[in-house]
């Protein structure tokens, strides 16, 4: 759009609404990414260096920090971005059908980030420098007098996440989520909290792709996360044997992703990945299956039906590569294996709820952990 000429056309590029056009000029920054002054239609200068953001649960993508580019940015939430933030997302105002009740990515994440369809971000800190937590400090000091030993916000994250991010919990609370609001059951055991902090943590390791609680020095190696993306165990994950490459130019982009359970293999266009389980191919957040989702957004076809929005797609949706790329199968390939352990994970999860529902939960005064941002 940098080198479009004639204003009218690099408007409708723009795909200008009430909330933005070229002729914008934006006032509020975006956490530390700086303003530019000038306007989109004055602006000659290149675009702005993009960075990861949380698009879908397990889906990150490109976008460049712009705040002139980007519409509802919530300034607010980038204001907390930090190499130690960790943001929950969830929906609370319709039922989960399936899958985890919540997702965490390190970052920011979009409007939709949970599955699609709108939905709340709960950062683990109220501030960039990490130093102010986004829990009650009342609740932290109520929790730690119970357990008798120190609770840091790390602590209730990792809980949370090893309560609640699997699908278990989903089925089990399937009729109380339909209420808004999210409702943990907090056990007054101090080892069953520990239990699921444990678990919790490798969770958002998964959910974060290594790059928020990595801990690579724990006594025993089932129990260490290393920071960088997270692996199967050598020989029990997915692996592109050598006919099965996802071709890249001058072979055009895959239409298709598909599966065939009896050989465990996840087929790509006229490639394939082996070792693929069912769990991972089924692998859904509230209806939404991730893998087929994650395609979709890389595939040669990507149109999609006019939903809310009547205005026709911007042109630029149509610039898109024209094969297949290496990062596409690096990101493939780590998404897999992150899937792949949470599916491992399940069962220790659900067990895990089964005895902290069974046993006495912890009387908390406090109604509220952690503040929407």
């Amino acid at each position: 759009m940098r080198g479009e000429k004639d204003p009218i056309r690099k408007d409708a590029l723009f795909h200008s609404d009430d909330s933005r056009s070229i002729n914008t000029v934006v006032k509020k920054q975006m956490g530390s990414f700086p303003i530019r002054q000038s306007t989109i239609a004055e602006d000659t200068r290149f675009l702005v260096e993009p960075i990861r953001y949380a698009f879908r649960s397990f889906d990150r993508q490109w976008l460049p920090p712009d705040h002139r580019l980007v519409t509802r940015a919530r300034p607010e939430i980038w204001a907390l971005l930090s190499d130690h933030q960790v943001f929950l997302t969830a929906v609370d105002d319709v039922s989960i059908q399936s899958g985890p009740s919540i997702s965490l990515s390190n970052c920011i994440p979009d409007q939709h980030h949970y599955n699609g369809r709108g939905g709340r971000v709960f950062p683990l800190w109220r501030d960039a420098a990490a130093t102010i937590p986004n829990i009650k400090p009342e609740l932290l000091a109520h929790l730690s007098v119970s357990y008798g030993t120190l609770i840091a916000p790390e602590d209730v994250m990792a809980y949370i996440a090893g309560v609640m991010a699997h699908p278990a919990f989903t089925a089990r609370f399937q009729a109380d989520l339909v209420r808004p609001g999210l409702r943990l059951p907090l056990t007054i055991d101090a080892a069953l909290f520990a239990e699921a902090a444990a678990i919790g943590r490798e969770v958002v390791w998964l959910h974060c792709y290594g790059e928020r609680f990595a801990d690579a020095g724990a006594e025993k190696p089932e129990n260490r996360r290393p920071a960088g993306p997270p692996r199967l165990a050598k020989g029990t994950g997915p692996s592109i044997p050598k006919d099965g490459m996802i071709p890249g130019a001058p072979e055009p982009l895959p239409d298709t992703m598909d599966y065939d359970p009896a050989k465990k293999r996840l087929r790509i266009g006229k490639g394939h990945i082996d070792n693929v389980p069912q769990g991972v191919w089924d692998y859904e957040v509230s209806g939404k299956n991730v893998l087929r989702q994650w395609f979709s957004y890389r595939r040669r076809d990507r149109t999609r039906p006019i939903i809310g929005d009547r205005r026709p797609p911007s042109p630029l949706d149509k610039i898109q590569p024209d094969h297949w790329l290496d990062d596409y199968t690096t990101d493939l390939m780590n998404l897999l294996h992150v899937l792949g352990r949470l599916v491992a994970l399940e069962p220790a999860q659900a067990d895990l709820l089964e005895r902290i529902c069974a046993a006495p939960l912890l009387a908390s005064p406090f109604a509220v952990a952690a503040d929407e941002t």
